[in-house]
């Protein structure tokens, strides 16, 4: 017995039977050359089949029209009108592509990148001034990869099935098993994180991506779950985003790293406002080594520290990392990789006389 055809796909096949064919298709043409009405037991079951599948495609606006034969009127055939089920001209202004090229960047590094990319090519077709687009460049937010996971996460999120994975935690860097009830993938802050139900610990947990180790693997059969109604994934991610954020102490240059110290001052203002004047001071870690005579030591916000590592390496000695101690290791191993490139590269530079 052949595998039977998913509806979806059956009805597919008749559409592209019906928008190709030259006139009409009879019934029986329907049956014995359009895959999945092959498989009916009897013609009563084809007949069924058939006009389930015909008022679908109706009701989801495809004009599936009825076409007599002109000798005999009782031979009925079937066809889809092709001028009225084809789209308009498509027509996109510049800010509309302008949009769509946001979109397509806010995939960049992802899954879905290629298709993104592919869909805005097709796209850039049909504007009049696709050049135009350019003055949004570099405007888009952008998602750190989110590795592997991605993909078999909204699998498995889709079809309701629990996935285990091996991940690493934020605060001490242990690496264990997890065994989990996707609920709902979630991008923020730079970040996509996983929401669901921690079968380990009995509770909802929130788990970031970027943190897992190794290949997600499903357990059990789709549909073994159902998310509570009352779940709110985007509430569960800004409330571990909060436990995430700590405070980088900073050593900074006078008139430097102006955005760093917008930061800073910003979040002292809100910090001040929850807990009172002199709340941001008291957090300073006693063991805080001094600052280099003549900068100004600011607490900047962050919550990754391989983004933060990145952008205070960028500012070279107007920023020294007074802790804690990850991330200025992190900015040490940047700055001495730098030096290393640098030595390699001089003798090519040098002069040759």
């Amino acid at each position: 017995m052949p595998d039977v055809l998913p509806p979806a796909e059956r009805l597919l096949n008749l559409v592209i039977a019906l928008v190709n064919t030259s006139h009409r298709m009879t019934k029986e043409q329907i049956r014995t050359s359009v895959a999945g009405y092959d498989q009916a037991a009897s013609q009563d079951a084809f007949e069924r089949m058939f006009e389930r599948d015909k008022e679908t495609l109706r009701e989801l606006g495809i004009p599936v029209l009825t076409v007599a034969n002109a000798a005999h009127g009782d031979d009925q055939g079937y066809r889809v009108d092709p001028d009225a089920y084809a789209l308009p001209p498509m027509e996109l202004s510049a800010a509309q592509l302008g949009v769509l090229a946001l979109a397509a960047e806010f995939w960049q590094g992802q899954a879905l990148r290629p298709d993104a990319a592919r869909a805005l090519t097709k796209l850039r077709v049909v504007g009049a001034t696709p050049s135009e687009t350019d003055i949004v460049a570099g405007l888009a937010p952008r998602l750190h990869p989110a590795g592997p996971a991605l993909p078999p996460l909204l699998d498995a999120a889709h079809a309701r099935q629990a996935v285990t994975f091996t991940y690493r935690t934020a605060s001490t860097g242990e690496v264990m098993r997890r065994h989990v009830e996707p609920w709902r993938l979630v991008a923020s802050g730079g970040g996509w994180y996983l929401v669901g139900h921690d079968r380990d610990r009995g509770a909802a947990r929130v788990f970031r991506l970027s943190r897992i180790d190794g290949p997600v693997r499903t357990l059990g059969s789709p549909g073994a779950f159902d998310v509570p109604a009352s779940a709110d994934p985007r509430a569960l991610v800004a409330s571990a985003q909060r436990g995430e954020r700590r405070l980088a102490w900073l050593a900074v240059a006078p008139e430097r790293a102006g955005a760093l110290r917008a930061r800073a001052e910003q979040h002292a203002a809100q910090h001040a406002a929850r807990h009172g004047e002199g709340a941001l001071a008291r957090e300073r870690p006693e063991d805080l080594p001094d600052a280099p005579p003549g900068t100004d030591v600011v607490a900047v916000p962050y919550a990754r520290t391989d983004e933060l590592a990145d952008e205070v390496t960028g500012y070279t000695d107007a920023v020294v990392v007074l802790g804690p101690a990850p991330l200025r290791e992190a900015v040490v191993r940047r700055l001495r990789a730098a030096v290393a490139m640098g030595e390699r590269l001089a003798p090519a530079g040098g002069d040759r006389g």
